[in-house]
């Protein structure tokens, strides 16, 4: 009777040689000392020993340098970045219109047809359902009321975010999407500073300054999204350099603004129209020629608005001595 004896698998050179650097690879710790190993100048070396376990080490990166982000995703080989301005995050394909083929050769009349036909189901897997149709027109709206405004990237991924939690919330029921977009962009607007004011908006916007204010108060009512009050002072270095004032004219706004604030005077009121009265009484403060006609052609604001505010504002003591004048 034959007995059945396991036999060993022998190892040829280069198997052992693949083993070897393979456990090499996974050392964490100095064999010699149990020191801590660190990779400096493309070799793994003990910092307590100095013993170098691997003189030649595979570098995992790329092979191009890159010195700021632009070149890094210049460089990049593995395409766009994810992004919420798309609904499916960009990570869809995307065919292109032009019927020519890479080398840049119009398609044949039977290649057309069939490039049409990818076309056409390519969309529909893209939207596939009517949250992605609507996820799709939504971030449409916002970009391009954001392009109109001169947004910042960052303030229209909030904008996306934010409509996202609506509509995961079930919020749009009953709210049409170019409102619920437009209230999404006002408060992503609204959180990051930028000076822009519903009237703005609205102008670019497909509804009207009514329905855009009252969804605005619905959606951070249910989201609960912290919505610090307008400040007026934000306003006032965007349309002071538009009206082209002089920098200490600048300042006296600023200035008479603290203190209309401080007085509470800004209560209730509209941050745009006290911000361009602020600018028409420092006008006067520093006899700066400043016109009511100039700053409501600037700030779209009524001159019975500038004559009202900047008089309340210049009824506080603090506001007249801020720019040094006593009138």
């Amino acid at each position: 009777m034959q007995s059945t004896k396991h036999e060993r698998p022998q190892l040829t050179a280069g198997t052992e040689r693949t083993t070897e650097e393979s456990d090499t690879s996974r050392v964490d710790s100095c064999p010699e000392c149990a020191g801590r190993l660190s990779t400096d100048g493309g070799s793994v070396h003990c910092e307590d020993c100095g013993l170098v376990v691997d003189s030649k080490p595979i570098d995992h990166g790329p092979e191009w340098r890159a010195f700021d982000a632009t070149e890094r995703d210049e460089k990049s080989r593995v395409g766009a970045p994810t992004t919420t301005m798309k609904h499916d995050r960009g990570l869809s394909t995307n065919i292109s219109w032009q019927n020519k083929d890479a080398y840049g050769n119009l398609l044949s009349s039977r290649q057309r047809q069939k490039m049409q036909r990818l076309r056409t189901w390519n969309e529909r897997f893209r939207t596939r359902d009517s949250a992605d149709r609507n996820l799709q027109h939504a971030l449409g709206e916002i970009d391009r009321m954001a392009s109109a405004l001169g947004v910042p990237d960052a303030a229209r991924e909030t904008a996306s975010v934010i409509y996202r939690r609506a509509l995961e919330d079930d919020l749009l029921p009953g709210r049409s999407i170019e409102g619920m977009a437009t209230a999404s962009l006002y408060a992503a607007m609204r959180q990051a500073g930028i000076p822009r004011s519903v009237d703005e908006l609205a102008a670019v916007s497909r509804i009207d300054y009514l329905e855009a204010t009252r969804t605005y108060r619905y959606l951070i009512r249910e989201l609960e999204l912290p919505m610090a009050p307008p400040d007026p002072r934000e306003y006032v270095p965007r349309y002071t350099s538009q009206l082209e004032i002089s920098t200490e004219t600048e300042r006296c706004a600023l200035a008479v603004l603290e203190a209309g604030i401080e007085a509470g005077v800004h209560s209730g009121k509209h941050p745009v129209g006290l911000a361009a009265a602020a600018i028409y009484a420092a006008g006067l403060l520093q006899d700066d020629g400043l016109t009511q006609d100039e700053v409501a052609a600037v700030t779209d604001v009524s001159h019975v608005t500038i004559r009202n505010r900047y008089q309340e504002l210049l009824e506080i003591e603090a506001a007249r001595t801020a720019c040094g004048s006593d009138r």
